[in-house]
């Protein structure tokens, strides 16, 4: 199954621009660990994972009666912003919420992805 990870930031951690270098390189290792985590794990795979810029980079696209809008700034005005995602392979989703522990303090949201085809 792929699950899609968010990792969300909810402001409790200083943000990336705000730590000293060393919590970055500390910040960094957390996600070196949960890849060969991942790589160690049996039938778990990353297939992408990207950190995000900030919810003022965004633009949202809306669609209503045909028409299209395009916005500066993210889809709702939120607490938390998106700070990055993985896709995962992993035969279950109790074995990759134990993975995902490896991470740094995000909340998470992990949906599992519906195969269309």
């Amino acid at each position: 199954m792929r699950y899609l990870v968010l990792l969300m930031d909810d402001g409790a951690e200083k943000v990336w621009t705000e730590q000293t270098p060393e919590e970055q390189a500390a910040t960094m290792a957390k996600f070196g660990e949960f890849d060969a985590a991942c790589a160690a794990r049996d039938g778990v795979e990353i297939l992408a994972g990207e950190a995000l810029a900030g919810p003022e980079a965004a633009t949202t696209v809306r669609t209503r009666d045909g028409r299209v809008q395009v916005t500066d700034g993210p889809y709702a005005e939120a607490v938390e912003g998106m700070g990055g995602f993985y896709l995962v392979q992993a035969p279950d989703l109790d074995g990759l919420l134990e993975l995902l522990r490896v991470l740094p303090a995000y909340d998470i949201q992990v949906s599992p992805a519906v195969d269309m085809g």
